[in-house]
């Protein structure tokens, strides 16, 4: 078989070892015959249904210490706040647990048919945002955890955040599978169409909201498409200048961030007066050499605006204790303000069972795995390794902190809503996997019927379960006093 020199092995049943996928070469000027037959050679080889399969082995690694280790190289005043966010709910912890379903994810039989991997596809990190062209697109938006891997994974992280977000919602055991299965087939059948399709066609395709909106709409309740149309017209707003009201305000005739410890703390509150204009240099620095991680057009956009304040600032729920700050940036006048976010890059989750990130800098990383998933990114995206007051070098990827962002909450979806959401992020997927695997070999190894739907859909159930399992561990730790916890933040 030309396409490729290897054909993944399952793994066995209850054996739950970790195993490093081995990349195979890709050979994208095969033929088309070729790379059909190796896809339909890999699925005689990993069988569609082993996709259900989920390791119960007690080798499995403790929950609890895996969260651990990731935060020895975290802020640690902030750790207490991640623990916090996890415990709220078993989607929360599953939002923080990325490295725990990778590990899982690594003990799975998996395809050898490899794409640019998001490597956090949870629901949530799916939403809107504005395009260059000023469109509202629909697209995954976090890509901390990127990097090459079996396509499947995705899929499966996916497909589990649904299932656990329904639980969450109280939806039916029928109710949750619907919405699982319409996610695989959205993913399978966008795959098939674009395996027909030319590589421009592929490369070009994105999900314009404006255009798709309507279509969207028609297929929901009166009411509940009022409340999307709404949410909808709320993620137009958050803007520049929406961030500046909301998080910044002029203060002896110059825009300073409003301190809200410890979510959003400026430099000048968390450090000596000598230690924040140390820091402030340095992100002037990172500032000047990111920029020429940026088109030329765009570089020289950046230059018409100045660093004015900074502020450390907690995001998310898995990244929380990373460092993450919030620059703002000033044009012609305080009319005129942007917001930057400068977020800490640290090792994929995936690569202890992936294989290494061929990049040296996790920013680069991170920025060029989100240009090769993304219909289209942010236009300030860049990176940059930066050297810490403590003497510390870490990786940054910068870009702007909100540009019409939005995105539908979990917990206000109904079935039929979720269901929808689903297979536009199936469909989203899909469309990032194709632009950087063998979408030929996907798709033929993927089939035609819904076997593989089915088999996500049962994996889903399963990892739901353990998840709730992992959930409860990390209540007892926190319970036991294992593990520190702050909540209502």
């Amino acid at each position: 078989m030309s396409h490729s020199a290897e054909v993944a092995v399952p793994v066995e049943v209850g054996d739950h070892e970790a195993r490093r996928v081995r990349r195979p070469a890709r050979r994208p000027h095969s033929s088309r015959a070729e790379r059909v037959a190796h896809g339909k050679a890999t699925r005689a080889a990993v069988p569609l249904e082993s996709h259900a399969l989920l390791s119960s082995s007690d080798l499995r690694p403790d929950p609890v210490e895996l969260l651990a280790r990731q935060a020895a190289s975290r802020v640690p005043e902030l750790v207490p706040i991640r623990y916090g966010r996890m415990l709220v709910s078993p989607f929360t912890f599953y939002r923080g647990a990325a490295l725990v379903m990778a590990s899982d994810l690594g003990g799975t039989p998996h395809s050898g048919l490899s794409a640019q991997l998001c490597g956090d596809a949870h629901l949530s990190n799916f939403g809107v945002f504005a395009s260059p062209e000023r469109h509202l697109v629909f697209d995954a938006n976090d890509f901390d955890e990127t990097l090459p891997g079996p396509f499947e994974w995705d899929v499966k992280r996916l497909a589990a955040s649904l299932e656990i977000a329904g639980r969450d919602n109280g939806f039916k055991r029928k109710e949750r599978r619907a919405v699982v299965l319409a996610a695989a087939r959205g993913y399978r059948e966008a795959m098939r169409t674009f395996a027909t399709q030319t590589n421009l066609e592929v490369w070009y395709a994105h999900l314009d909201l404006d255009q798709e909106l309507p279509a969207i709409l028609a297929q929901l309740k009166p009411a509940r498409a009022k409340l999307t149309e709404q949410a909808m017209a709320k993620a137009r707003t958050r803007d520049s200048m929406q961030a500046f009201n909301k998080l910044a305000k002029v203060e002896d005739g110059r825009g300073r961030i409003i301190s809200d410890p410890p979510l959003i703390v400026p430099v000048t509150e968390l450090f000596s007066d000598e230690g924040a204009t140390e820091l402030f240099g340095q992100l002037r620095t990172l500032l000047r050499s990111y920029r020429r991680s940026l088109q030329s057009d765009r570089r020289h956009l950046l230059e018409e605006f100045t660093l004015v304040d900074m502020a450390r600032k907690v995001v998310g729920v898995g990244s929380v204790g990373t460092r993450a700050w919030i620059l703002l940036m000033e044009g012609v006048d305080q009319a005129d303000p942007m917001f930057l976010q400068a977020k800490e890059a640290q090792a994929s989750v995936l690569e202890d069972f992936a294989g290494t990130s061929l990049y040296a800098n996790h920013g680069a990383r991170v920025v060029a795995g989100q240009h090769l998933m993304q219909a289209s990114s942010d236009i300030f995206l860049g990176w940059q390794r930066t050297k810490g007051i403590d003497g510390v070098e870490r990786d940054y990827y910068i870009r702007q902190l909100r540009d019409w962002k939005g995105a539908l909450p979990p917990e206000e979806m109904i079935p039929g809503g979720m269901a929808i959401y689903g297979r536009l992020c199936g469909w989203t997927l899909a469309r990032a996997h194709a632009r950087s695997g063998d979408r030929l070999a996907i798709a033929a190894y993927l089939g035609g019927k819904d076997t593989f739907d089915q088999a996500i859909a049962d994996f889903a159930t399963a990892y739901a379960d353990l998840n709730e399992k992992d959930h409860a561990a990390l209540q007892a730790a926190a319970d036991a006093g294992r593990i520190t916890v702050q909540t209502g933040l």
